[in-house]
């Protein structure tokens, strides 16, 4: 059943290469775009068969590979990977809705897109480590080729720059993927909790750290980050939702897979040294966007910030914060998602992202009200404000850190004030005071916006909101496993001082 998720995007990709009936541009897009849904949809079906209060894996396929590489087709999901592969699915469709009509050699673009999913998809499903390394691997491809063609002025440095800083994070992930599998002697890749109980505590830092050098960089934290802001503002909108929404969510899920999973001892050694990092990202990220006039830009280093907070609440490593890693997740995929659609009208309808040039975009008349209605809304989510899912991701992250580590949690509340600070002063500069004006002096009249343009930041919008009064319909889908993911003594002391209960009161006091 999970191989549906995987081939059925893989087929359709080939498929729009092959067929020449394909040529239109539209035609070529509403075939993509039926091969995601229904790719989506199969997600859907899955979910409701979904066992959510088993621990392990579910729907396991196993298939005989390169026995003597050790690598085996091995695929299953739990808790910790269905709600990505749920936003990955979710968020591949708006791209492809969103995406320009009349994109030029559309057949390529489309099978780009889909593969990407296929990439993506097939890391989320990975319970071999090498059988995720190629996968890793794979969207990378797709990724550097979308930017390079499709991308802005300097599409070719961006592109470039991405390619280098993921082959390095390609590199230090297999180097500690190899050094593991012998120096614990085991005969296969295998996913397996176990493989590293056998090494000493200096060979699991060693390999630790080429982990947190690879997804460090895919996260991506400081000072690994710099590739990022170049791709987002040389990416296309589409590119840019994938890439924030999706992509970046590949280097927390490692390092909670493979990092915290693997190496639960020497994850506990170095967690406050984590949870120091996790400071400087978000403090970097919110400074650096406040002194942003692109609005594209002040929005990709909030990225830098938020994934902050994913890994002060990862190196606090008890079952609360296990599961704010999740929800943080989840809620910085759909926020980012929402406000690089927003960014994207904003372009396509101005010409320009210069904050120093727009205002007055809330005009009723002349304007685009809409769409600056909904980025009040990203913005307040992005800012924690109640009632959206930002708020109870970020407040699980705190009351899940601070018993721990209260000092750097304490530093990483001032970052959601910075968050509120950045993006009201992008809201205020460009959707308040005097429309736009001419070089005549006479108001400018902004084209409307379309159903295209609009719909896919509408139906984020509407599960931002949705998910931050029901923040239990994220939660329930993650309890279970991140309940028996981790073996590190921290979790285990934690497990009858932290239960359902203290979860559940973090929940009713949102």
């Amino acid at each position: 059943m999970l191989s549906v998720l995987l081939w059925i995007p893989f087929i359709g990709a080939v498929v729009l290469i092959v067929l020449p009936g394909l040529q239109d541009s539209r035609r070529a897009q509403w075939v993509a775009l039926l091969l995601a849904t229904f790719a989506f949809a199969w997600t859907i079906f899955l979910g409701f068969q979904f066992d959510f209060s088993a621990t392990g894996s579910q729907f396991q396929e196993r298939l005989s590979w390169l026995e003597t590489l050790g690598l085996q087709y091995q695929v299953g999901v739990d808790g910790l990977s269905y709600p990505l592969v749920v936003l990955n699915n979710l968020l591949t469709c708006v791209a492809i809705y969103g995406s320009d009509p009349d994109k030029e050699r559309p057949r390529f673009y489309y099978s780009l897109l889909l593969l990407l999913n296929f990439g993506v998809v097939g890391a989320f499903l990975s319970e071999n480590l090498l059988l995720f390394f190629l996968f890793y691997e794979i969207e990378l491809i797709p990724l550097y080729f979308l930017i390079a063609i499709w991308g802005g002025a300097r599409r070719g440095y961006a592109a470039t720059k991405f390619l280098i800083y993921t082959a390095v994070s390609g590199i230090a992930i297999l180097g500690s993927f190899l050094g593991l599998v012998w120096l614990s002697g085991a005969e296969s890749f295998a996913l397996q909790r176990d493989l590293a109980e056998t090494l000493t505590l200096t060979q699991q830092l060693i390999l630790l750290g080429g982990l947190l050098l690879g997804f460090g960089i895919k996260i991506p934290l400081v000072p690994l980050h710099t590739w990022l802001p170049d791709a987002h503002v040389e990416a296309s909108t589409p590119v840019s939702v994938l890439l924030a929404g999706v992509l970046l969510k590949l280097g927390t899920y490692g390092l909670l897979r493979f990092g915290l999973g693997l190496f639960p001892e020497a994850w506990s050694v170095l967690a406050p040294y984590l949870a120091t990092w996790a400071v400087v990202s978000v403090l970097y990220g919110a400074l650096t966007a406040i002194a942003q006039t692109d609005m594209k830009k002040m929005v990709a280093y909030s990225s830098v910030g938020h994934m902050g907070y994913i890994l002060l609440a990862a190196a606090a490593n008890t079952p609360l914060s296990l599961v704010a890693v999740i929800v943080q997740m989840i809620s910085h995929g759909l926020i980012s998602a929402l406000l690089f659609l927003l960014v994207g009208v904003v372009y396509t309808k101005t010409g320009t992202r210069d904050l120093t040039v727009l205002r007055g975009l809330l005009n009723p008349e002349r304007g685009l009200p809409l769409i600056g209605s909904l980025m009040v809304v990203g913005v307040m989510a992005s800012a924690g404000i109640p009632g959206m899912v930002g708020f109870i991701s970020e407040f699980l992250v705190f009351r899940s850190s601070l018993p721990v580590f209260p000092v750097q949690t304490l530093l990483c509340m001032i970052g959601t004030g910075l968050t509120a600070v950045y993006f009201l002063l992008l809201v205020n500069r460009a959707f308040f005071g005097r429309l736009i004006t001419r070089s005549d002096g006479k108001v400018v009249t902004l084209a409307p916006v379309i159903w295209r343009e609009r719909s896919p930041a509408i139906l984020l919008a509407i599960l931002i909101v949705v998910f931050g009064l029901q923040p239990n319909w994220l939660v329930d889908w993650t309890r279970a496993t991140i309940a028996d993911f981790s073996g590190s003594p921290a979790v285990l002391a934690q497990r009858t001082t932290l239960p359902e209960a203290d979860l559940a009161r973090a929940i009713t006091l949102h």
